[in-house]
């Protein structure tokens, strides 16, 4: 009996530490410019926004997106940094709402459904998930330096509403350098050579009345 209870918990050890390794894995949230997220045809606005948590509080149900007037939900999410996408977990609701199909877009911000009309990066395939037990694995090739991730569900299976109640990224993150600065503080300095030839001919002008 007591060899039966070790391996009770071990078997909860390893559990528990591989939950925090989901945890850690799917952080990508952290990086995610939340106040610019756009949730297009959602019921409740702003609810779009409430399904990037922690992986901890996956299962709350509390928050929550469901689509308006059809099945069709579609996510602008932009980061504050470059990421390079490797894996997506969804989780969906129940009675036909969860979605069965995504579709991946980068670097389109304020994508439309219209839009969507395009070939994406890549699309999925997808079964319902409530546990939050299935990634999809992006390729990484055409998912690095992503800056801006637009994520589309077109249908369901049968209902006649979508709702998501997580959506978590795993992948890895940079930091955006931000070059431009430098150079429009450098373009915006004035240097008085580039402005003599201009001042001689003004000059010139001015003392013969032409």
């Amino acid at each position: 009996m007591a060899g039966h209870g070790h391996s009770h918990n071990c078997a909860d050890e390893h559990d528990h530490e591989k939950a925090d390794e989901q945890g850690t894995s799917f952080s990508l949230y952290l990086k995610i410019d939340t106040d610019n997220v756009e949730c297009l045809n959602e019921t409740v606005d702003g609810s779009g926004k409430t399904i990037f948590k922690p992986w901890d509080q996956r299962f709350d149900k509390e928050k929550v997106v469901e689509s308006d007037c059809d099945e069709d939900l579609l996510f602008n999410i932009p980061f504050t940094g470059n990421i390079k996408l490797k894996g997506i977990i969804v989780i969906g609701g129940e009675d036909g709402t969860h979605p069965s199909l995504m579709k991946l877009y980068k670097n389109r911000p304020h994508m439309t459904f219209d839009d969507a009309a395009i070939t994406p990066e890549q699309e999925f395939e997808m079964q319902p998930d409530y546990e939050g037990v299935l990634e999809y694995a992006t390729k990484p090739v055409k998912f690095s330096s992503t800056t801006h991730l637009t994520v589309y569900f077109p249908r369901n299976f049968g209902a006649k509403t979508t709702k998501v109640y997580y959506m978590g990224f795993r992948g890895e993150f940079t930091k955006a350098h931000r070059h431009e600065v430098t150079i429009c503080s450098y373009e915006s300095r004035a240097n008085p050579a580039d402005h003599k030839v201009d001042s001689a001919k003004q000059l010139n002008y001015d003392i013969n009345g032409q």
